[in-house]
């Protein structure tokens, strides 16, 4: 009797997982915005509204009569914005924490089950898309971009490196726990010691799911061993991925802290930085000149000297830490004011995933406007990835939408506490 009923339990599990799993039918909305931001224009447009078919915007304009047999969604006492877009995730990771083996004791299988969760919590944070910038257990976060595609859990759209982009002992190995030659292949996927290796890691991971290069320029602030401003790759390793990369229409970003590595990068042709904690004024003009876009973290320094501190980070993390974190915001005022590209970007994973979007108040304190800063994480953000899919409220896009009570132009912390979230025309909540 007791297998029967387990049958009958499976059975009816089974069929709600297939009845909530079935995709719906495709359905017109009618969306009624009371105060629009379109994530490009500086407009802010009231009483107008949004047709949705199925995941994509099909016109935006003055509110009149509901199409034909659609659904009306009325937001009228709200502002609406795009999808925010992040674009420096940890998704498919464990997040940081005293304990340096953390990442080496969970397995593929869990980390992939860590960062599904990672995955609800930032849509539910009204983050629709995000660029996952590496993983210590390389592809894991191809596998979970994956299962989003397909449906299998919720989540933001994802775009994936693959793995890290690394010298031997650089600041993309999980140093201080084993020696790193006995640590497991799966998190050595990256590691390049000559331009050569360096150029066929580029085809494994592109080979393998990756949608672009992350590269390590120089030392980092949460790797044993390595110091921010020290460069790693050398300008030949960073060339020979590049040239990889682009040849295959694929886009390179370089992680790097110092000058010397920023410019290593940007000469060789990446299409962005990350941190730039160190930039100076002449790296500034460069990554100008030459149109590289600066994702810069200046939230999570105050987050790291915190709660790292209560929970016993390796000191040289706290020491680290404390000697780039108010250089980098100095930078990043410095970078608004030469109106350097500059897109948004958290770390998230660093910090819990959720928070992502306590960054935005930071970047108003150093320099951009409310406007700007919302534009980093829409409009410009979907530029720097070279998407015309997400990023703005216009027709042909995915209508990916978050929704505030409070007005974002005069209050930016209220996107701190979004209210609701479409993914491609589908309510999150």
């Amino acid at each position: 009797m007791r297998h029967l009923q387990r049958r009958h339990l499976i059975a009816a599990a089974a069929a709600t997982l297939l009845a909530t799993s079935a995709p719906a039918a495709a359905e017109t909305l009618y969306v009624t915005a009371g105060r629009l931001i379109d994530g490009v224009t500086d407009e802010v447009r009231t009483g107008h509204c949004i047709t949705v078919e199925g995941e994509r915007i099909k016109e935006v304009a003055p509110c009149g009569k509901a199409p034909d047999g659609a659904r009306v969604i009325d937001w009228s006492a709200y502002t609406v914005l795009p999808g925010l877009i992040d674009l420096h995730t940890h998704l498919a990771d464990l997040g940081q924490s005293a304990d340096l083996a953390a990442p080496m004791k969970a397995s593929p299988a869990e980390t992939a089950l860590v960062g599904a969760r990672n995955a609800r919590v930032t849509l539910d944070a009204g983050f629709t898309s995000v660029r996952d910038v590496g993983t210590y257990r390389g592809l894991t976060d191809v596998t979970l971009r994956n299962a989003i595609e397909r449906g299998d859990v919720p989540g933001p759209r994802m775009w994936v490196a693959g793995a890290y982009l690394t010298i031997p002992g650089g600041g993309g190995e999980l140093n201080g726990v084993v020696p790193n030659d006995q640590l497991p292949a799966d998190m050595r996927l990256g590691v390049a010691a000559t331009p050569e290796e360096a150029a066929a890691k580029t085809t494994y991971l592109l080979d393998h799911g990756a949608d672009f290069i992350k590269t390590i320029a120089t030392g980092a602030v949460l790797a044993i061993g390595t110091e921010p401003g020290a460069p790693e790759l050398t300008p030949e390793q960073l060339r020979a991925i590049v040239k990889v990369a682009h040849a295959r229409g694929k886009r390179v970003t370089a992680h790097a802290h110092g000058a010397i590595g920023i410019r290593n990068a940007i000469e060789a042709g990446v299409d962005s930085i990350e941190h730039a904690s160190l930039a100076d004024e002449a790296t500034l003009r460069l990554a100008k000149q030459h149109g590289t876009w600066l994702a810069m973290d200046i939230y999570n320094g105050d987050y790291i000297d915190d709660i790292g501190t209560k929970e016993g980070w390796p000191a040289e993390y706290l020491r680290k830490n404390r000697e780039t974190t108010d250089a980098q915001r100095a930078a990043f005022k410095r970078a608004v004011e030469l109106q350097v590209n500059i897109g948004f970007a958290t770390d998230a994973g660093v910090y819990p995933h959720g928070l992502n979007a306590r960054q935005f108040a930071y970047m108003v304190r150093y320099g951009m406007t409310p406007m700007q800063a919302i534009q980093s994480a829409t409009g410009r953000a979907a530029e720097e990835m070279g998407r015309t899919d997400i990023g703005v409220l216009v027709p042909g896009r995915y209508a990916d939408m978050v929704v505030v009570k409070a007005d974002p132009l005069t209050d930016i912390g209220a996107l701190e506490k979004i209210d609701h979230v479409m993914k491609g025309g589908v309510l999150i909540r």
